[in-house]
């Protein structure tokens, strides 16, 4: 089965699920109604019954719907959940069809990362890894905030080869793992967890200080158990003696209950103390959960990662940390559980008053919390970023399921040449990418590209430059077969003015230069070459300038034995030394037809261009030089 087609028929599925569930949820939520109203309707009548008879059955029938009721609301709520999921499995197999065909509008956008210099960093800003058609918006969002991060180091700083190869044979047994990876990507889209969140909740669960002294949990056991023992011995009439309630005896029986409960005492100091402590105890509940359904998700999603039946030695690792001491996905069900408790008082404010008043509620399920965080507060951070580097892989994993004909690059310190045959713009629709064959280096030579305007210079130093991240991040490449030694990658593609740091274009495309060749000469690193993308260099200045300028920057880097890819306008660039000794020169060229059209083939061919359009582009578009 086909990438489409398997999205296509998982669409298929989800939507007949859905629509069956909402059918459900439909009877449900009249059956609800009518249970609720039903159930109050009988208990108030039989309430107000003279008859001991009615007032027996109408209170055993109103008690038995409004437990109907409850039940009810539960099996709703799971129904509403299978919606939920289906409309989010529905989600992802659109995101999946739109992601083959290279459909960026309809493809949900990823943000840009904000703790990244643009500027300082060696190929972020020229390769399109953020924004509308671009790498991660391709890939489409991580299902947990550990998993973006992830995700971004690897895009952005290349593993060591080792590390590479791990990813590689990760990748390649999630890709077979469609509905784990279905699966994994629903629980994180329904858990909306987001970075701040889980920042707020990492430091508590590392903060070693407890909330409070640690008297306060005995006094408020013992509170809790004298109140319950007064509230227990009124009602059985060891304390007081009240008349049976009935409709006309409500009143003297709630007063007797006010002047002879002797539980109100401590209930009193219950309240007290609950005013007194419900700022601090709020703040703890605020940071120690995600939320409820947030926890249930990372639970799913830890034990998708510890039950699956993993032989990749990467996922097996994982795996082995995520069970070190225990089951992490049981420790986290429990921290949901007690999230769950902590939710009484936004989730059921009426009841909240009476129950934390007679119980301490919200101080049993905060010494919970605390109890839970001595034993698994070191574990937590480990165990998110372990659930975020598969979510990573599972994440790059896609690539190899939806394009399983693009290579499995050889990244291999041996090598001292990039070789690439067929490869293409993995951001580009299959049915127009163009492939070309490439090979660059030993160290010391370059690849130097001639060709005319919009023959697809640029966006072949673009294909290059991705290809390399994606290699360096453990994913498949747009080739038919991809090696490389391990690099270090700089560009110099996308240069742009400032006028905040009153920085002219020329000045800006020195800068890069500058870093580049700095890069090569005072950080050089035996195990890496140093692998460069050069467009158009220093096109801001006059040709004679130019050529001098570029010969230099040239010889710095031959010298430094870095290799790379170089694009020019200036064919005389070619004849000029070092560049004539050490390039290998490669052009693209326009096609001219009869009636004076012209198109493009985006082929690379050896040697030098012969041609030149900018006259003709101008005739084009109805712009006659003279």
């Amino acid at each position: 089965m086909t990438a489409a087609e398997w999205y296509r028929a998982r669409n298929v599925l989800w939507t007949a699920r859905r629509d069956r569930h909402q059918r459900t949820a439909d009877v449900l939520s009249k059956l609800r109604l009518a249970t609720f109203f039903g159930g109050v309707a009988l208990t108030w009548w039989s309430l107000a019954s003279l008859s001991d008879s009615a007032q027996l059955g109408g209170t055993v029938a109103g008690v038995a719907l409004l437990m109907s009721f409850g039940a009810l609301v539960v099996r709703h709520a799971r129904v509403l959940e299978a919606i939920a999921q289906s409309e989010a499995a529905m989600s992802l197999a659109a995101q999946g069809l739109a992601r083959l065909a290279r459909d960026w509008a309809a493809l949900p956008d990823v943000p840009r990362p904000a703790d990244v210099d643009w500027d300082a960093h060696p190929y972020l800003r020229d390769l399109d890894l953020y924004g509308h058609a671009s790498v991660t918006k391709w890939l489409g969002p991580a299902a947990t905030p550990g998993g973006s991060r992830q995700l971004q180091e690897w895009l952005l700083a290349a593993a060591p080869v080792a590390a590479v190869h791990e990813r590689q044979q990760a990748i390649d047994e999630l890709a077979s793992k469609r509905e784990w990876r279905e699966s994994l990507a629903i629980h994180g889209r329904l858990g909306g967890t987001v970075s701040d969140d889980v920042a707020r909740f990492l430091e508590w669960a590392e903060d070693p200080a407890p909330a409070l002294p640690a008297f306060m949990q005995p006094l408020a056991v013992g509170l809790t158990s004298l109140t319950l023992t007064l509230v227990a011995a009124w009602l059985a009439g060891a304390i007081g003696r009240l008349p049976p309630l009935t409709a006309e005896t409500v009143g003297l029986w709630l007063a007797d209950a006010l002047t002879e409960g002797w539980f109100w005492f401590p209930v009193a100091v219950n309240v007290t103390l609950s005013f007194a402590l419900g700022g601090r105890i709020s703040a703890v509940f605020d940071r120690a959960t995600l939320g409820q359904r947030a926890l249930e998700r990372v639970a799913a999603m830890l034990a998708a990662v510890c039950d699956e039946p993993w032989h990749a030695p990467r996922l097996l690792a994982l795996q082995t940390r995520l069970r070190a001491g225990g089951s992490a996905p049981e420790f986290v069900r429990r921290l949901g559980r007690l999230g769950g408790w902590s939710e009484l008082r936004t989730g059921a404010a009426l009841l909240h008053f009476p129950i934390q008043a007679l119980t301490l509620w919200d101080l049993h399920v905060l010494f919970g919390l605390q109890r839970w965080r001595r034993q698994c507060g070191a574990h937590v951070r480990g165990w998110l970023e372990t659930l975020g580097e598969c979510d990573a892989l599972s994440v790059l994993s896609i690539i190899r399921a939806d394009e399983p004909a693009w290579a499995i690059p050889v990244i291999d310190p041996a090598l001292r040449e990039v070789t690439a045959s067929s490869m293409g713009h993995p951001l580009m629709p299959p049915d127009r990418r163009i492939d070309n064959n490439l090979s660059v280096g030993p160290d010391g030579t370059l690849v130097l590209i001639t060709g005319s305007n919009m023959s697809g210079k640029s966006t072949l130093l673009r294909s290059i430059g991705i290809n390399l991240v994606l290699a360096q991040a453990g994913a498949p490449v747009c080739a038919e077969s991809f090696r490389m030694p391990p690099a270090r990658l700089h560009t110099s593609i996308h240069i742009e003015d400032s006028l905040a740091l009153g920085l002219s274009y020329f000045m800006a495309a020195l800068a890069r230069l500058k870093q580049i060749i700095d890069a090569a000469e005072l950080a050089r690193d035996p195990d890496r070459v140093l692998f460069y993308l050069l467009d158009e260099v220093l096109q801001g200045t006059n040709s004679i300038e130019r050529g001098l300028a570029v010969r230099a920057v040239v010889r710095h880097l031959l010298d430094a034995g870095a290799i790379g890819v170089m694009t020019t306008h200036d064919l005389a660039l070619a004849d000029e030394e070092p560049i004539k000794s050490a390039a290998v020169l490669a052009h693209f060229t326009e096609q001219v037809h009869s009636d004076g059209t012209m198109t493009f083939d985006y082929r690379l061919r050896p040697g030098l261009a012969t041609s030149t359009n900018a006259l003709r582009l101008m005739q084009l578009i109805g712009i006659t030089p003279k």
